[in-house]
């Protein structure tokens, strides 16, 4: 196959494998085998949990650039450009990067068929390999022990969070969960847990492949303090008065232990900076002053409940622009913001999965339904302008790319 574009390739892989998604680490190893990658310089940091992956690979990033390290970070999904999922230094590599790492993973991979993901996840390997980094940063794209990334012997491995999610596949107990998550860990090898009362199976699996495993509230823990700032405790060390950061201080202290286990001091001045830059799409990030609006793609009850947390700082009148996918608890989600929200406008989502305005409504009072997401957004920045109200879109990664790509060609 001789494809030139990116988007060509996509569409070429999208098509070569019957499911979206196949857990199970045999074709990808196989595939592995074949690559002859190396390793990067110093360590791999796989980054498994429910919420919070992508700030913790946001921070991670962000403190080896602050360090000058060079480190390339996989991620998923993308908003608007492909490029997002692989980048180096911060930066999304180049289309013509991606092409050619595709055609090396065709290539060889001979009869060997491919997930979407896992042909990706090759391609991320194959480019980090080349590039010569000091690190890499790996988030997991579903649970963990058998996701495509665990081809990949982590040196330090992180659980941020475990909740009910993806249940289809992943299991419909916390216990379950847990244990695929801990898959990830290896023997001697650190495994960080920033879990909240972390279910028993996780550390029972983690001992059990012999991982040195280290658990939030146990071996380090974070305080807010009166002044508006944190402190973080773990390790022997201890340090006070950093800002609060806009991600959630849950992962960026998840992200302390991480370095501090891993042989990192964690100096003042250098974390001050991590606090106060770090930031990550779609995570309360603000897409525009006037009128106020913030992008967040808080999708399940987790997520749910730290964008109330967030709602509830706010002394501003607040707006949903929402749309969700159908195999989400749906009910639980908006239950939990159903007070937080004057006013409800719903989309219609364009995806596989997506659920319509009407099933969402049938858990609201105060709503109006809409075909997209930029037909609900446009409705709530003209009532937003007027009343000085904030804009929240949430509801999915769908829902947050849609309104991103609205606003770049509408405002």
């Amino acid at each position: 196959m001789h494809a030139k574009s990116l988007s060509d390739w996509l569409s070429y892989i999208e098509s070569q494998h019957p499911n979206n998604i196949e857990l199970g680490l045999d074709r990808c190893s196989a595939v592995l085998a074949k690559l002859a990658f190396d390793r990067p310089n110093e360590k791999i940091f796989t980054i498994s949990g429910t919420n919070g992956k992508g700030s913790t690979c946001t921070f991670l990033t962000h403190y080896f650039g602050l360090k000058e390290f060079n480190v390339g970070t996989f991620t998923s999904p993308h908003f608007v450009r492909f490029n997002e999922r692989i980048a180096i230094n911060g930066e999304p590599v180049s289309d013509d990067i991606i092409c050619q790492a595709f055609a090396h993973i065709e290539q060889i991979r001979g009869d060997i068929a491919l997930t979407y993901f896992e042909f990706n996840t090759l391609a991320a390997v194959h480019i980090f390999s080349n590039a010569k980094l000091d690190y890499w940063v790996l988030e997991v794209g579903l649970g963990g022990r058998l996701d495509s990334v665990n081809m990949i012997d982590a040196d330090v491995a992180a659980v941020t969070s475990i909740s009910l999610d993806h249940i289809d596949w992943l299991g419909d107990s916390l216990e379950i969960i847990a244990q695929e998550k801990a898959g990830i860990a290896r023997a001697g090898k650190l495994l960080i847990s920033g879990v909240n009362q972390p279910p028993s199976s996780l550390k029972a699996t983690a001992l059990k492949i012999g991982a040195d495993f280290k658990q939030k509230g146990e071996d380090y823990s974070f305080s807010l303090e009166q002044d508006g700032t944190w402190s973080w405790q773990g390790n022997g060390e201890t340090v006070k008065g950093l800002p609060v950061p806009n991600l959630p201080v849950e992962n960026a202290a998840t992200v302390l232990a991480i370095l501090s286990y891993s042989g990192f001091r964690l100096d003042f001045d250098t974390l001050e900076s991590l606090m106060l830059d770090a930031s990550l799409t779609g995570r309360y990030q603000t897409l525009m002053q006037s009128p106020h609006v913030v992008l967040d793609v808080a999708h399940n009850p987790e997520a749910a409940l730290e964008l109330q947390r967030r709602l509830l700082r706010s002394n501003k009148k607040a707006i949903a622009v929402c749309g969700m996918l159908h195999d989400k608890d749906i009910e639980s989600v908006l239950s939990c913001l159903k007070a937080n929200f004057d006013q409800w406008y719903l989309a219609d989502l364009d995806a596989p999965r997506g659920a319509s305005a009407q099933q969402l409504s049938q858990y609201l009072d105060n709503y109006q339904m809409f075909d997209n997401v930029g037909s609900a957004f446009d409705a709530a920045v003209k009532v937003a302008s007027k009343e000085d109200a904030l804009i929240i879109v949430f509801g999915s990664f769908v829902t947050v790319a849609d309104c991103i790509t609205h606003h770049q060609t509408h405002y």
